[in-house]
């Protein structure tokens, strides 16, 4: 098995920057805020990526967007993703992001969000190569930063044009490559084309990523062996699962499958995640952000329904608190009685 392994764990290499390893947190909006990303980089990520960051929102300096941007040393190289239609508004953003201290800026091309696709940004890029190459040529010019970009396959089954935009994306000087093996029409629906991002790996020199359904070891290697890509982006598969990236790693190394952590290390993990989101969000909107987290940590458990249910109801941070810890005893009683 050791040997089944040999070639699938590497060092990427952006920019200045050679990563330790090559499996990355995909930017989620919603859920990679900086108390998630802060934790997954700290359990072993080689890379985290910010929330989709409006290039619009982010020059109109609003509250809501300088919180989705701040960062902490331990994510470092810190990325930030940015989303837009206007390549002028594009490269404003990347700079402001480069002057707060970014390492590196992420287009985004891939969202298929109708918010974001009917204003002509994310993968609705994907229509218009043109208008794509302008922003990408005008955000790279605007940053002294390395710079990638994420994209889907295409726009539908009929204009999987990802190769050719990832031929411009190369020519105008982009570094790295994300894609999501689905086209935009099948949103998340369907199976991600891993063999697909083949041809844009074949298409290029820079590193490419592959991106879509990798939820355990196994679908990360077939995801590898498929499209021949240097390394894998996860997003869904790390809900709950902060310390999954690094058994990809761990994987990706010499062939051995980790364990998840014992029960009580993972109560350790979201009690420190919970307290650091009430601290980035505040009491009112962290509670809200952190309700998903707790769901997505504990599903499977005994009890965890009913948990859920309580969490939901509570109001503030000291009552979630004990009912997590009230939660993960009872579930250690039981794992100590079989």
């Amino acid at each position: 098995m050791v040997g089944a392994m040999t070639g699938f764990h590497k060092n990427i290499i952006i920019g200045p920057y050679e990563l330790d390893g090559n499996v990355f947190l995909a930017p989620c909006s919603g859920v990679t805020d900086l108390p998630f990303r802060k934790i997954v980089k700290k359990m072993g990520a080689s890379l985290v990526v910010s929330e989709m960051i409006a290039s619009q929102a982010m020059i109109r300096d609003s509250k809501r967007t300088m919180k989705m941007v701040e960062k902490c040393p331990e994510e470092h190289p810190a990325t930030v993703q940015l989303a837009g239609c206007d390549p002028d508004v594009m490269a404003e953003a990347a700079k402001l992001n480069e002057d707060m201290g970014a390492d590196i800026i992420d287009i985004n091309m891939g969202c298929p969000a109708k918010k974001v696709v009917n204003g002509y940004a994310g993968s609705a890029l994907m229509k218009d190569l043109e208008l794509a190459r302008r922003i990408i040529e005008a955000t790279v010019k605007a940053v002294n930063l390395p710079v990638t970009l994420k994209m889907r396959t295409g726009w539908d089954d009929t204009s999987r044009n990802a190769p050719e935009l990832a031929k411009i994306a190369q020519d105008c000087g982009i570094q790295l490559l994300v894609v999501h093996g689905r086209t935009r029409c099948q949103l998340y629906n369907g199976k991600s084309d891993w063999s697909f991002i083949r041809q844009v790996k074949e298409a290029v020199n820079i590193p490419v990523i592959a991106n879509g359904d990798i939820v355990c070891e196994d679908t990360a290697l077939q995801a590898l062996k498929e499209s021949g890509a240097d390394g894998v982006m996860v997003g869904r598969g790390s809900y709950g699962r902060p310390w999954f990236l690094k058994h990809l790693q761990e994987f990706f190394k010499n062939g051995q499958k980790c364990q998840a952590p014992e029960i009580a290390v993972q109560k350790e993990l979201l009690l420190e995640h919970f307290a650091d989101i009430i601290e980035h969000h505040g009491e009112v909107v962290g509670i809200k952000m952190a309700r998903k987290h707790v769901s997505w940590y504990s599903r499977g458990l005994k009890g965890s329904n009913d948990f859920r249910v309580k969490i939901n109801q509570s109001k503030s941070s000291t009552d979630v608190h004990q009912l997590i810890n009230n939660f993960y005893e009872t579930v250690l009683e039981e794992h100590s009685r079989e």
